[in-house]
C-alpha cells in the first residue's frame, strides 16, 4: 500500500489508531510503533546514494548494524529491501539467521570473538573482520584446519579522534576496536600480516557514529583506503579487494528533516577519497541508527499528573526501561516529547514547563526536564520520537518493568494498519527470566 503522506501525519495518525483500535490505552500503557513506509524509504535512499557515486556493477553490501535495532521482523523488513546485517555476537547472527539473512550479506564484527564464534562463522561463509593480532592468530589455525568461503580482513583504528560523545567514539588514540594504526610499528606489521595472508582482501574501519562530525568520518575512510592501497602496491596484485567503511551516520534528533543523508555522505566520500569509489574496490557499508531511528515513537499514557516545587510532572510508563542513554546521559541524548490527548490526537493549548518523568524508582527516571508542552494530564499520552534504534528494542530491566510490546504500521490516505513485531513480555516470562524454576536452588 503505496503512501501518501509525510512521516509527521504518518506518525500522527497512527498514535490515533493505536487508541482508537486499543493497542495503547489503561490496560496496555505503553507502546513501540516502527513506521513501515519510512523504513524503506530509508533504504532506498541508502542504496540509491551510493548507486549514484559508484560505477555500474560496483559490489556494494549495506550490512544493518542488529545491535541498533535487535528484531527479527525488522531484520527481516531490511532484508526484503535488499539490506544484510552486521553482527557482534552469537545472539545477533542468531536473530540474522531466524530474518532469513543469507550468509554472503552477513559481516562479523566484535572485539571479543570466541573460537566457537570463529568456527561458526567460517563454516557458514560470513565475512570476519578480525580485530586485533591474537584474534588473527586464532583465524589462521582455522584456516589452515578447514576450507572456508568466508572473506576475511582486519579491522584498523585510524586514530583520526573522536566527536562529541566519547563512548561512541572508536577512532581515539586508545580506542579499544582495531589495530592502532599510528602506534608505533603497527602500520608495517599490518602490510606484512596481509603480505604472510594472501586471503585476507578486506580491510575494515569504523571511526564512531553519534557525535561524530562527517568529514572525521570520511578522513577515517581515506586513511582505511590509503592504507589498502599501500599493502596492494606491496603484494604487486589488488589483495585486498574490499574495504568496509562502517556506518555511524549521525541522527538529527531535534526535528522532523533527516539530515545529514546518505547523499551527504555518499557525495563527501566522494571528493574525499575518490579512489576508493573509481569501481576496484567492492564496498560493505554497516549503518545502524541512520535506518531506524527517525521511524521509532515510544507511545506512553500518562498514568498521573501532579506539581513539585511548583513545576507540573507527568508521570508516565516510558522511562528508564525503554530510553537508558537518555536518562543516564540526557544532554547527548535529548529526545523530543511530543503530547496527545487522551483519544491520541494531537494536543493544543499553551506551554508550559513541565517534567516528564518514568515509572522506575529513582528520581533521575526522567524523559524530559521542563519541558515546554501543552500541560499534559491524566490519561494523555507523551510520544516520545526518533526512537525507533536503541530505545524501545533495547528493553532494561530496571524494576522488572516488562518489555512493551512493538508494532509495525502503515498509514496512508486508506487508513492505518499494524502488524505486531514483538508481543508484550508477560509476569510469568519475567519470573522465567529471573530463575523462576530454580527458587529452591540456594536453600
Amino acid at each position: 500500500m503505496a503512501s501518501d503522506t509525510d512521516a509527521a501525519t504518518r506518525r500522527e495518525q497512527a498514535v490515533q489508531a493505536a487508541v482508537e483500535q486499543g493497542l495503547a490505552g489503561p490496560e496496555t500503557p505503553i507502546i513501540g510503533l516502527l513506521d513501515i513506509t519510512g523504513i524503506r524509504s530509508s533504504a532506498a535512499a541508502l542504496r540509491t546514494a551510493f548507486a549514484e557515486v559508484t560505477p555500474p556493477d560496483t559490489p556494494v553490501l549495506h550490512a544493518f548494524a542488529v545491535k541498533a535495532s535487535p528484531l527479527v521482523p525488522v531484520l527481516r523488513l531490511l532484508r526484503d529491501e535488499g539490506i544484510g546485517a552486521e553482527v557482534a555476537s552469537p545472539g545477533e547472527l542468531a536473530l540474522a539467521r531466524a530474518a532469513g539473512v543469507r550468509p554472503e550479506h552477513t559481516v562479523l564484527d566484535s572485539p571479543a570473538k570466541t573460537p566457537a564464534e570463529l568456527r561458526e562463522a567460517l563454516a557458514l561463509g560470513i565475512a570476519v573482520n578480525a580485530d586485533n593480532p591474537q584474534e588473527l592468530a586464532r583465524i589462521d589455525a582455522l584456516v589452515a584446519s578447514a576450507t572456508t568461503a568466508s572473506p576475511l580482513g582486519l579491522r584498523v583504528n585510524p586514530q583520526i579522534g573522536g566527536g562529541s560523545i566519547g563512548a561512541l567514539s572508536t577512532a581515539t588514540a586508545t580506542s579499544k576496536f582495531g589495530i592502532a594504526l599510528r602506534d608505533e610499528g603497527a602500520r608495517e606489521w599490518v602490510v606484512r600480516a596481509y603480505l604472510d595472508r594472501p586471503w585476507l582482501n578486506r580491510l575494515h574501519t569504523h571511526s564512531g557514529s553519534q557525535g561524530v562530525p562527517l568529514a572525521l568520518m570520511a578522513e577515517g575512510v581515506r586513511a582505511a583506503y590509503e592504507l589498502a592501497e599501500e599493502i596492494n602496491t606491496a603484494a604487486g596484485r589488488q589483495q585486498i579487494d574490499t574495504v568496509d567503511i562502517g556506518g555511524g551516520l549521525p541522527v538529527n534528533f531535534s526535528s522532523d528533516e533527516e539530515t545529514p543523508t546518505y547523499a551527504d555522505y555518499a557525495r563527501l566520500l566522494k571528493s574525499t577519497v575518490p579512489g576508493l569509489l573509481d569501481g576496484r574496490y567492492g564496498l560493505v557499508t554497516e549503518f545502524g541508527r541512520s535506518l531506524l531511528a527517525k521511524h521509532g515513537t515510544i507511545l506512553a499514557r500518562v498514568e498521573y499528573t501532579k506539581t513539585s516545587g511548583g513545576r507540573p510532572i507527568a508521570v508516565t510508563h516510558a522511562g528508564v526501561q525503554v530510553a537508558t542513554r537518555t536518562v543516564y546521559a540526557p544532554v547527548s541524548w535529548p529526545l523530543r516529547i511530543a503530547a496527545y490527548d487522551t483519544k491520541g490526537r494531537p494536543k493544543a493549548g499553551v506551554e508550559v514547563p513541565q517534567d516528564v518523568a518514568g515509572p522506575a524508582c529513582f528520581a533521575g527516571d526522567l524523559l524530559a526536564e521542563n519541558r515546554e508542552l501543552p500541560l499534559l494530564e491524566q490519561g494523555d499520552y507523551a510520544a516520545v520520537l526518533d526512537t525507533g534504534a536503541y530505545y524501545f528494542a533495547h528493553h532494561y530491566a530496571y524494576n522488572s518493568l516488562a518489555r512493551p510490546g512493538v508494532h509495525g504500521f502503515t498509514a496512508d490516505s486508506d487508513g492505518t494498519s499494524f502488524a505486531t513485531v514483538r508481543t508484550p513480555q508477560t509476569l510469568q516470562e519475567i519470573v522465567a527470566e529471573s530463575g523462576g524454576e530454580h527458587r529452591d536452588a540456594l536453600l
